[in-house]
C-alpha cells in the first residue's frame, strides 16, 4: 500500500511529511501566506463581556439648519454670556432606544495530527508546537481579512457615506489624501492601504516633487502623509479581489481615529476563555484521539471591532493603482 492509500494520511500530517522536520534538518516550517498583520498590531483592543459589545449613542434628530433638513445630534442648549445674574436653560442628552450591538465573530478549525508523528518525528523540532503555530498563523491572517472586509462590521462595509472621498483624477493623489484627512481630521491615527496602493501614491508624490517621509515605527520605516503613517495592509482588495497579478486594478484607502476613549476604531476580544493559549481569545481544546491514533484539537478564534462614531473613519474610494508616469 502506497502513502497515497494509507487512510491515516488522508486526515492528517503524513509521516512521510513529518519526517522531513526531524533530525534531517533544524529550521522551522516556512510558509508564505504570512504577512506582517500590522493591522491587528496597531488597532487597540478592548475586552467584552459575554461575546457582546454595545455602542450607545446620543439620539440624533431631525432639525432646520440654513432653511435645510439636517440628521445630527441633539445637543444640550448652553448660554454664554458676562458675569451677571441670568436664567440658565435646562437640558439633557437623551441616548438612542435600541444601540447598535456587535456580537464577537469566530474562525474555527480542527488540527489533527498522528499519534506516530508526535512520538518519533518530534526532534529536533516538536511536530504539535509548529502545525499550532502555523494553524494560528493562518486564522489571524483571516481574523485581518474579516476586520477588512466583512459584510456586518468589516472596515470596508462600516464607512458612512460622507466619509466617503473620491479621487479627482482616479489615482491617489496628496490633494485627495488631504481631503481625506480634512474629513478624519479629529487625531487621525494612520492611513490603511494596500502596498499597490501605497506604491500608486509615491509615484504621485515623486512627479509633483513632494516625496512623503518616513517614520519608524516597532523599528520599521513606514511612509508618512502631514505627518500620518501609512500602513500597508494586502487584505484591502484590488478589484475586488485578494490575489491580483495584473499592474492595474481599482482599490481604496482607509484612515482612521483609533481608541475607546477617543470615540475611534476598536478591536473586540474576550479573554480569560476556558482552554484559552497564549493567544487571546484563542481557544484550543484537546478533542480526544480516535481509533486510528489521530489526536484532535478544536481551534476556536473570537473577535471583532467596532467604528464608535462615523467620523472615526474616513475612505479614499475607487483608486486606480496602475497608472505610471515618464519623467524627462
Amino acid at each position: 500500500m502506497s502513502s497515497n492509500d494509507n487512510p491515516i494520511s488522508q486526515y492528517s500530517l503524513r509521516p512521510n511529511a513529518a519526517k522531513n522536520l526531524s533530525h534531517s534538518t533544524i529550521s522551522i516550517p516556512m510558509m508564505e501566506a504570512i504577512t506582517p498583520r500590522w493591522l491587528l498590531t496597531f488597532l487597540p483592543w478592548v475586552s467584552v463581556e459575554a461575546g457582546v459589545y454595545r455602542v450607545n449613542k446620543v439620539k440624533k434628530c431631525t432639525e432646520i439648519r440654513d432653511g435645510e433638513d439636517d440628521y445630527r445630534e441633539k445637543l444640550p442648549e448652553l448660554y454664554s454670556a458676562h458675569f451677571g445674574e441670568h436664567e440658565l436653560p435646562q437640558c439633557f442628552l437623551d441616548y438612542e432606544e435600541k444601540p447598535r450591538e456587535y456580537t464577537l465573530s469566530l474562525i474555527q478549525t480542527i488540527l489533527r495530527i498522528n499519534g506516530q508523528v508526535t512520538d518519533i518525528f518530534n526532534s529536533p523540532i516538536n511536530q504539535l508546537q509548529q502545525q499550532m503555530r502555523l494553524t494560528i498563523e493562518t486564522m489571524k491572517e483571516r481574523q485581518e481579512w474579516e476586520i477588512v472586509n466583512h459584510s456586518d462590521f468589516g472596515l470596508i462595509n462600516s464607512v458612512a457615506p460622507s466619509m466617503r472621498v473620491k479621487s479627482r483624477s482616479g489615482t491617489p493623489t496628496p490633494d485627495d489624501m488631504d481631503e481625506l484627512l480634512a474629513k478624519v481630521w479629529k487625531k487621525p491615527a494612520f492611513f490603511l492601504a494596500h502596498p499597490r496602493a501605497i506604491a500608486a501614491f509615491g509615484r504621485e508624490c515623486t512627479r509633483r516633487g513632494v516625496p512623503p517621509a518616513t517614520v519608524n515605527l516597532h523599528g520599521l520605516p513606514f511612509l508618512t502623509w502631514r505627518g500620518v503613517p501609512i500602513v500597508p495592509c494586502d487584505k484591502l482588495l484590488v478589484d475586488g479581489k485578494s490575489f491580483n497579478h495584473s499592474n492595474s486594478g481599482k482599490t481604496s484607502i482607509l484612515l482612521m481615529r483609533v481608541g475607546e476613549r477617543d470615540q475611534g476604531v476598536i478591536g473586540l476580544h474576550q479573554p480569560g476563555l476556558s482552554d484559552e493559549s497564549n493567544v487571546p481569545s484563542l481557544s484550543v481544546r484537546f478533542a480526544g484521539i480516535d481509533n486510528m491514533g489521530i489526536a484532535s484539537y478544536i481551534m476556536t478564534l473570537y473577535f471583532g471591532a467596532a467604528v464608535l462614531t462615523n467620523d472615526a473613519l474616513g475612505m479614499l474610494e475607487n483608486i486606480e493603482v496602475g497608472r505610471y508616469h515618464e519623467y524627462k
